[in-house]
């Protein structure tokens, strides 16, 4: 746990279970806790720029609280930062989740009714525990009511197939939702979807994603393209998919195109080539 962004510590306090590796900091007990809106920023400090973000039902560790901002951990996203206070509620709560939302964007109903005002928006792997009941096309869950369509169970198969569900879907740095989203946050959400642990920032995966691959090989589809400070998936021949500021969206690109233009623009060339 070298990196700051991936420490379930601050300056003033550590997890208990890592207290051993820093003495100077003060152990405390992890509050389980979930995230109880539709989106939420991960900041850097109490109140400070964004560094990430995280969705309805992720799990958060809350390590502290200082101010009006709380300290966490974010296993799923493995992830550390503040968010606002008032943001997440007790895991007890609620009972565990069993669904994920499947499509980069729904909406929750009081009523299994379409033409009810809906209560809140939710994106794209929000997780969310279901009553058991279901009635005309939707789910209830602890938030109301969900179209059935819009809810998985499971793992997906395909990252690149995850990864289009966001097409269109406005560029934001350090996004992680359907409501706006950056390179590395596609990727993360991609690779989650399936079943596949993910860190946050393009440069950590870089760092320890798939298996490096020689210069000069044939990109096929699910293939990671890294470039200093961007990160791209291959989704098909000479064609990449990625959220990027050009487009200032997600949106599929010439991989030739997309290699020259970056080079062009002073980022360089890609800098590793890994697969899956």
């Amino acid at each position: 746990m070298t990196d700051a962004r991936q420490r379930p510590a601050n300056d003033r306090v550590v997890s208990r279970v890592f207290s051993a590796q820093y003495p100077d900091l003060t152990p405390v007990d992890p509050r389980a806790c979930f995230v109880s809106v539709s989106v939420v920023d991960l900041a850097e400090t109490p109140g400070g720029k964004r560094a990430r973000q995280l969705r309805y039902g992720d799990a958060v560790d809350v390590l502290e609280e200082r101010g009006s901002a709380l300290f966490v951990y974010a296993p799923g996203a493995d992830y550390a930062g503040w968010l606002a206070d008032g943001t997440v509620q007790p895991a007890t709560a609620r009972p565990a989740p069993t669904l994920r939302i499947g499509v980069r964007q729904t909406h929750v109903y009081p009523l299994p009714d379409m033409k009810t005002r809906e209560r809140c928006a939710l994106t794209h792997l929000s997780a969310l525990s279901a009553t058991g009941r279901r009635e005309g096309g939707f789910t209830e869950t602890e938030l109301g009511w969900v179209p059935t369509p819009h809810l998985a169970e499971g793992v997906a198969a395909d990252p690149v197939a995850i990864a289009g569900l966001y097409l269109g879907t406005p560029y934001l740095w350090g996004g992680n939702s359907g409501f706006g989203i950056d390179c590395s946050g596609l990727v993360q959400a991609a690779l989650i979807a399936c079943g596949r642990a993910c860190p946050g920032d393009s440069d950590l995966q870089q760092n320890t994603l798939g298996q490096t691959l020689p210069q000069g090989t044939t990109p096929q589809r699910g293939d990671l393209l890294f470039w200093k400070g961007h990160v791209a998936l291959v989704s098909g021949p000479d064609q990449i998919l990625h959220a990027n500021a050009f487009h200032m969206a997600v949106a599929f690109e010439g991989l030739t195109q997309a290699v020259n233009r970056i080079n062009a623009q002073g980022d360089g060339p890609v800098t590793r080539h890994a697969r899956l």
